[in-house]
């Protein structure tokens, strides 16, 4: 697969695709266009000796010093090497590739005035594999992701780390090996390079993708929890959803009929039960309003990763450099919060549900934790401790960052984003939730192997027979976090989605 970019129409999924499948990409002619014609118009600038920020002048705080011609390759190296303050363990290789891509898509819009030259070696580093070593924290999020990608350009000039190959070199060192030279960075691409937000859309644009698929695996284990707990199918019957007409709500009242439609442990109505609780009756008010936060949160990524994000941004046809504020990170700060507390409740919602089938005062009928030897055996009563864990620690996770902001650069950055750490803490939160979600399924697993599988629906037979392959039912206790763990790797790689969708079509 070819990524082309041309600064206007690149999706989440190509995104994804150059991240975590190593899909080459290539700047399109008209990209190409017109990065030289802004250049053209830096270099006419430099040569008149005009005053813009950025370019003949310091940064921040000392935006109103003057910085002579032979003065502004110091200022871009200097720049970089200054602000490369970032701290902690380096970034996924994954979210360094989509950094790297999201930077080159901006630069390709022709609003930067960086060389083709340097944008090229950034692509170049990118299709070869040279990931620099991107420490996780010490972005604010306001006047971009400075410190972050000041680490992703130290190895464009030769400095810095890098991995390569699986191995961990210097920048020169990668540089070298990968083929791709070195270069001196001019007036105007050190800032170019680094002021903007791809660092935190990157790891945001990962998540929310993930969180999307997530959605669909809530459904699915959903409707075998609702089998599990003999529930009652007309509470997604659609004329009550429509009433209401959230699409979020009406998708996943749509997604567990079609789930369960020949199920025969759920039925449209239950002679013991007049209604189901909340969190099976409730799936897709719950379900559905998570949804909608995070295709909301999708259509500002998608905005994000076609945005021109530095300062200031050049229009050569105007004759005109603006210094404005698209770096600021507050669109994404905000989206991300969003994010991590939508994620957060379908955790939240299927732990209540891991309780209902544990709890024989609950579960309608099913052994005591799910286990048959009660007393000898504890069966899944610490499963639904741990969920319990994890749900609690997204409470934590989920105090929305970018309602914080500290000043920096003396005062002249006076609020800030957050929007890294809002990013990073959504990131947390879908692993906690896809972790939840994958205790869900084992349990629900456990709970139709004791109702028996004969009477399960297509779609969740065929996801119970595909778990049968690699976990086998608790008859004795087991070590379990063995087994959540081979749970928690198939939410993470959308497995049972592929396998229900095969049975039952394309789920919303």
């Amino acid at each position: 697969m070819e990524v082309i970019l041309n600064g206007r129409d690149l999706t989440i999924e190509q995104v994804v695709a150059v991240a975590r499948e190593g899909a080459k990409v290539v700047l399109s002619e008209e990209a190409k266009k017109a990065v030289k014609k802004a250049r053209e118009y830096v270099d006419r600038k430099l040569s008149e000796k005009a005053i813009i920020y950025g370019l003949t002048t310091g940064f921040g705080k000392f935006s109103d010093i003057f910085i002579s011609e032979d003065e502004t390759k110091p200022l871009q190296k200097n720049l970089i090497k200054s602000h490369s303050c970032g701290m902690g363990e380096p970034l996924p290789t994954e979210t360094v590739r989509a950094a790297m891509l999201l930077r080159c898509n901006a630069l390709g819009r022709g609003n930067s005035g960086i060389r083709l030259e340097a944008l090229q070696t950034l692509i170049d580093m990118l299709n070869a594999g040279v990931h620099p070593q991107i420490p996780e924290k010490g972005s604010l999020g306001a006047s971009g992701d400075l410190a972050p990608l000041s680490h992703m350009v130290l190895v464009m000039i030769g400095e810095g780390h890098a991995e390569y190959k699986g191995e961990i070199l210097t920048g020169k060192q990668a540089m070298e090996k990968a083929g791709i030279p070195t270069i001196e960075l001019a007036a105007k691409e050190g800032l170019a390079l680094i002021n903007g937000t791809p660092i935190m859309t990157a790891i945001g644009c990962l998540a929310v993708y993930d969180a999307r698929n997530l959605a669909k695996t809530a459904d699915i284990v959903g409707a075998m929890t609702c089998e599990a707990q003999l529930g009652i199918k007309k509470a997604f019957d659609h004329k009550i959803h429509d009433l209401r007409g959230h699409k979020g709500q009406k998708d996943v009242a749509a997604n567990l009929l079609n789930i369960l439609k020949d199920s025969n442990l759920a039925f449209d109505t239950n002679p013991n039960k007049v209604q189901d609780a909340y969190t099976i009756r409730c799936m897709p008010q719950i379900h559905g309003a998570s949804r909608d936060a995070i295709d909301y949160v999708w259509d500002a990524v998608t905005r994000e990763i076609n945005a021109v994000t530095d300062n200031p941004i050049i229009f050569p046809d105007d004759d005109e450099v603006i210094s404005g504020g698209n770096f600021h990170g507050q669109p994404m700060a905000l989206a991300f919060d969003f994010l991590g507390i939508a994620v957060a409740e379908f955790a939240d919602v299927s732990e209540r549900r891991i309780e209902r089938m544990v709890n024989p005062q609950l579960s309608n009928g099913l052994p005591a934790f799910l286990t048959k030897h009660s007393g000898v055996d504890s069966g899944f009563m610490i499963a639904q401790y741990s969920a319990a864990s994890m749900v609690s620690e997204n409470k934590i996770y989920a105090h929305p960052a970018s309602v914080d902001s500290i000043p920096s650069s003396a005062n002249q950055e006076d609020h800030v984003s957050m929007g890294t750490t809002a990013a990073r803490t959504a990131k947390m939160i879908l692993d906690n939730s896809q972790k939840v979600l994958g205790i869900e399924l084992f349990t629900a697993y456990q709970a139709l192997y004791l109702r028996g599988k004969d009477k399960l629906s297509s779609a969740t037979r065929a996801v119970f027979d595909y778990i049968s392959k690699s976990v086998a039912p608790v008859d004795e206790d087991v070590i379990m976090h063995y087994e959540m763990v081979k749970f928690d790797k198939m939410v993470k790689a959308n497995e049972i989605v592929k396998v229900a969708e095969k049975v039952c079509g394309k789920l919303l």
